[in-house]
């Protein structure tokens, strides 16, 4: 039985038509209790595991600072993309998945297994993140499911053979999922929306995305 406390609308939320078969957007699926409540647990879960800005293998550094959660984390560094049981400058292992993230996983992205990495992205008023896919994983057909804390993002996303990409808003709670055709989708963050949501300390955006690593 799905947890009242943990989504907006005691029935499960129906996804957005969004124009691209497999990409999936739960508007507002986690109530104002709930996103407060995940802060919380996330912000315990960084003091174990300090956000820090990677770099890319050519020695770029990105704009926004990460951390991960569960028994794997993606990582970048000059040796490449991957995934790693520990911190890349503390050498301790990740924390737990928050619960609530896992009871989403279960509840939207109608996948058999649990997730086993999430990656978590601190964005500010000046973070970006270019268009990518996400290809690191073992498994190419398990969906990826991405949840939105804090500042509204303008999310842009196109079909994976490339061509013309939209534009979309993610507000504070909202859930998106990767799937299907757009599992391999283009994907990326154009903008933050500054003071946008007051949930996050300081403001800024934090975002959670589940995958199966392995």
């Amino acid at each position: 039985m799905q947890d009242r406390r943990l989504l907006s609308d005691p029935v499960t939320p129906r996804p957005l038509e969004t124009g691209l078969e497999g990409f999936h957007l739960w508007p507002g699926a986690l109530s104002p209790e709930a996103q407060a409540a995940l802060l919380a647990e996330v912000l315990r879960g960084l003091e174990i595991a300090p956000p820090y800005r990677p770099i890319t293998p050519g020695g770029r550094p990105f704009s926004v600072r990460m951390s991960n959660f569960g028994p794997l984390g993606w990582v970048s560094d000059r040796a490449g993309y991957r995934y790693q049981s520990t911190h890349p400058e503390t050498g301790e292992p990740w924390p737990q998945i928050p619960a609530v993230l896992l009871e989403l996983w279960r509840t939207l992205a109608g996948w058999p297994e649990p997730p086993d990495a999430c990656l978590v992205n601190l964005y500010d008023a000046d973070a970006r993140m270019g268009l990518h896919q996400d290809r690191d994983e073992a498994d190419l057909t398990a969906p990826v499911l991405s949840v939105s804390l804090g500042d509204t993002a303008v999310f842009r996303i196109g079909a994976a053979g490339g061509g013309p990409t939209r534009s979309v808003k993610l507000a504070s709670g909202d859930v998106c999922a990767l799937s299907g055709p757009a599992r391999l989708a283009r994907h990326g963050i154009d903008r933050v929306i500054g003071g946008s949501s007051s949930l996050v300390p300081g403001g800024g955006r934090i975002n959670l995305t589940l995958r199966r690593a392995r």
